[in-house]
């Protein structure tokens, strides 16, 4: 079966734009994940691009998708499953949060996370940096 695209409101505007920012930017976006991931792990939770008030990246705790879940009759169970079984070294796993809705961002880029974390050559900073400004001008 298939589902027929809805039209783009103002409501849920914001994922057509996620969508076309992730596609444009997916060998940063695998840059800043596995260096994040390198730093961190999954220690702070999975990475989410809030877009309210500013479009900005935060860590979505696990702990706290957890309670989300059980708030809407475990309807994220299917999400927490993926974040569970998340293949950092050839896949890319983020959350996208905006309008009172989450996004699920997952994508298998061309080349590893870690090529592009080297091969881009910038530190979790300069990647986080150029993709909030980017984030800005392409999510309004």
């Amino acid at each position: 079966m298939f589902s027929i695209p809805q039209p783009e409101t103002e409501e849920n505007k914001w994922r057509g734009q996620l969508d076309r920012f992730v596609k444009d930017n997916q060998p940063e976006l695998a840059a800043l994940f596995w260096g994040l991931w390198l730093e961190n792990g999954n220690s702070q939770g999975t990475i989410g691009i809030n877009l309210l008030p500013q479009p900005h990246f935060v860590y979505c705790p696990q702990t706290e998708i957890e309670k989300l879940n059980e708030r809407v009759e475990n309807r994220l169970q299917e999400l927490l499953g993926i974040i569970d079984n998340n293949k950092p070294e050839t896949e890319v796993l983020m959350i996208g949060i905006g309008k009172g809705e989450i996004k699920l961002i997952q994508f298998a880029p061309k080349l590893s996370p870690e090529t592009y974390f080297h091969e881009l050559g910038k530190n979790i900073d300069e990647l986080m940096d150029l993709l909030e400004q980017r984030l800005v001008t392409q999510i309004k």
